[in-house]
């Protein structure tokens, strides 16, 4: 009985020695012969069926729209594979594994296969990366390296190149199984290669690099657009670097020791020594006859004898002594191929990726000097609001005297003036008080500027608009009489004349001035009443200005995506990027220290919306997404914020003169206490505008051809919704809401600061 069973078992080892299949094959079932060759196939095979195609299918459409509903799938799902799921994309037959598995075509199998990837690779260059052809000679390194690379869809195309059939000792290091043993090293890595990917083209060599067929293996079929080069053999190794350089095709090549790597740009460096000049003038055809220890002295310059590791280069000496062959471990292997991967993808991009040497040596990086954190690190400071931000603005006491000019009268108008919104809380004001003139002078403090985002200071003419509002409103509370010159000087905005006047009537908007603020809070919609509308039009009028509202949800899907798309355009600009995060301020610390820019508790952010801000601070994150053409997500702070609007208004004015802004300014501002006194949140949304206004009197300055081409989509969606005049400044465009209090509000500058007494 024991001798039947073991002759039993080398009969059907023998059997199965080597399953000499290694493709996969396609079944379209749109066409009959597949359909039959389907049918035979599993009428007599054994075969276990994988078909997750509906399942794929949902990968596929959340890859197109990551925000689709759970019914909106559904629906997606089903308009794609039709009537038939069956027939939709391919069945793959695996004959080494008996597995039959359903797949997407291979365009959109590739696109869910990669999603992961974006925006690491974009699907741009993941397309391109799927039309190289690249060479791995060498199935040790280099099958960690093949896999890799297709794992990651880096070529669509592969030569594959061994002559050795894996061994038990090659299971320290290449992923294989115990069943495998005895199977050629290439058709181990095709079937695996393969298996992430039915679609790939992948040639065999199994009989290795002869000499004479290398110009074919680099050539044939379309030249090869990268070589990774891993192969024992000295004379192989330097001929096929020869060869590459002559056709110029760019080499790799990963060791195992010590994460060493060298790239050799044969592509746009011809006259390049191979292998960095290391071995002088020896040429392949020096090395053909020489035996194992001719070669050694070649080797070891090649290595880099005093760099290799110091374990590494102990064993050396022992190799055919006490260890049969160079050891290699696991870990360096894959390493290897993560760090050829890499390079590879770098460089078929087009990114400089330069010829040398390089090093990725855990044993150097893993290193305490390499170590940060080694003490454990204070956790970050978690989001807090400063109390000062919760508490309405701390103002002088108002004086009991009617129509008395007094310090203490200039003191509390210029801190009501002070309250006035500016853009990015910029506060771009100095005030001078001349008693003996009894005149306030109001100056323009350029260190405070937004030249980036302010085009030709037109929001800071704004602001000074509404600083000269709220100070009329504040004296007429204190039975003074304002007169009012605009730029009487160049160094002056505006001077204000404070006299006596008893009779004057007190406006009940001042008592909003203190509790006017910008309110991002966003709460579901309620429809804006006509009589609020009409007062909020009537207040703006009464400068000169001229409100539209609108109010009707199409339209304010569409504001909103336009103004979304504004907020992107800024800030994946350079320079406005610079200026927009100079201001914000991220503790109740740097609230305190610095009065002024924005509180990031103001913004109403959720807190992975304020994550994803701070990453966006960094100008490299914001450059990368302007790069790949990302940054939709950037638009949806202003999408979220205008479905959820009772209207959104544009605020104009005749001229575009500064004068035009400033008055701009005061009827913004009138408007702006109105809304307030009914109860009314506003929101700015003022970047479009001033992003027009660039575009159109600006000639586009600052501003790149693609920004402009979009600018000018933007600009003709928008004037379908607001009318408006390249003769009239688009003072403010901003959202209206019924919501709750703001969680926080701006502070200011101290007065002492702002106002000084002469």
């Amino acid at each position: 009985m024991r001798i039947d069973l073991g002759r039993d078992l080398r009969e059907r080892a023998d059997k199965h020695d080597d399953i000499p299949e290694w493709r996969p094959i396609h079944f379209d079932l749109a066409i009959d012969r597949d359909r039959s060759a389907l049918s035979e196939l599993l009428a007599t095979t054994d075969v276990r069926v994988c078909d997750t195609l509906s399942e794929q299918l949902r990968q596929l459409v959340l890859a197109r729209e990551p925000a689709c509903s759970r019914g909106e799938l559904d629906e997606r799902v089903g308009q794609l594979h039709g009537t038939d799921p069956a027939e939709y994309g391919r069945w793959v037959w695996y004959p080494w594994s008996a597995d039959l598995v359903h797949v997407l075509p291979e365009t959109e199998f590739r696109e869910v296969r990669t999603d992961r990837n974006r925006y690491r690779i974009t699907r741009e260059e993941q397309q391109r990366l799927a039309r190289m052809r690249i060479g791995v000679v060498g199935l040790s390194v280099g099958s960690a390296a093949a896999l890799t690379l297709a794992l990651e869809g880096i070529g669509g195309s592969f030569k594959i190149a061994d002559l050795d059939r894996l061994g038990l000792s090659n299971l320290n290091r290449i992923r294989a199984r115990v069943a495998d043993l005895g199977i050629e090293k290439s058709v181990i890595a095709a079937r695996q290669m393969f298996e992430i990917d039915p679609y790939l083209r992948i040639e065999r060599c199994p009989k290795g690099i002869r000499p004479e067929a290398i110009d074919d293996f680099l050539l044939g079929g379309g030249g090869l657009d990268l070589l990774v080069e891993g192969c024992d053999d000295l004379h192989t190794k330097v001929l096929l670097r020869e060869r590459a350089r002559v056709h110029g095709i760019p080499v790799l090549m990963q060791t195992s020791d010590r994460g060493l790597l060298d790239i050799e740009r044969f592509d746009i460096e011809p006259d390049r020594p191979i292998l960095h000049g290391l071995l002088g003038s020896v040429r392949a055809a020096d090395l053909r006859d020489a035996t194992t220890p001719e070669k050694i002295p070649y080797v070891l310059e090649i290595l880099d004898a005093a760099r290799l590791s110091t374990r590494a280069a102990a064993s050396l000496p022992e190799v055919g002594r006490t260890i049969g062959s160079w050891p290699q471990l696991a870990s360096g292997v894959a390493l290897g191929g993560a760090i050829v991967a890499d390079a590879a993808r770098r460089l078929l991009l087009g990114e400089p990726v330069g010829s040398g040497r390089y090093y990725v040596d855990p044993g150097e990086l893993i290193d305490a000097k390499h170590c940060i954190y080694r003490e454990p690190a204070a956790p970050a400071a978690l989001f807090a609001i400063a109390e000062e931000a919760r508490r309405d603005p701390p103002l002088p006491p108002q004086p009991s005297e009617r129509a008395t000019v007094s310090d203490d009268a200039v003191r509390w108008i210029a801190a009501m003036g002070t309250l006035a919104p500016s853009a990015h809380n910029a506060q771009p004001w100095a005030l001078t008080w001349r008693r003996a003139k009894a005149v306030l002078e109001c100056r323009h403090d350029p260190r405070r500027d937004l030249p980036s985002l302010d085009f030709a200071h037109g929001a800071t003419w704004v602001a000074f608009g509404a600083l000269l509002e709220n100070i009329e409103l504040a004296a007429g509370q204190l039975g003074l009489r304002t007169q009012i010159r605009t730029w009487p000087r160049a160094d002056l905005v505006a001077t204000v004349e404070l006299s006596g006047a008893p009779e004057s009537a007190a406006s009940p908007l001042v008592a909003h001035i203190p509790t006017r603020v910008t309110n991002r809070r966003r709460e579901l919609r309620r429809p804006l009443d006509a009589e609020t509308a009409q007062s909020l039009v009537t207040a703006c009028g009464e400068f000169g200005g001229r409100l539209q509202l609108s109010c009707e949800r199409t339209e304010l899907a569409e504001l909103g995506a336009l103004i979304g798309a504004g907020d992107r355009i800024g800030l994946l600009n350079r320079a406005m990027h610079r200026e927009a995060m100079s201001g914000y301020r991220w503790t109740p610390e740097e609230v305190r220290a610095e009065p002024y820019g924005l509180d990031i508790a103001t913004a109403e952010l959720t807190a992975a919306e304020r994550g994803a801000l701070r990453l966006l601070s960094q100008w490299r994150v914001a450059e990368c997404l302007a790069e790949i053409g990302g940054g939709r997500a950037l638009e949806d702070l202003s999408r979220r914020a205008v479905a959820g609007a009772a209207a959104v208004g544009l605020l104009t004015m005749p001229g575009v003169s500064r004068e035009s802004y400033l008055r701009g300014g005061r009827a913004m501002q009138r408007m702006w206490l109105t809304a307030t006194a009914k109860g009314i949140a506003l929101q700015p949304m003022t970047a479009l505008p001033y992003l027009f206004a660039r575009l159109e009197r600006g000639g586009g300055h600052g501003l790149c051809k693609r920004e402009q081409a979009q600018l000018r989509e933007l600009r003709e969606r928008y004037q379908r919704v607001f009318e408006t005049d390249v003769d009239h400044a688009e003072v403010l465009l901003f959202r209206l809401a019924y919501a709750g209090p703001p969680t926080a509000r701006s502070l200011r500058r101290p007065l002492v600061q702002v106002l000084d007494l002469a």
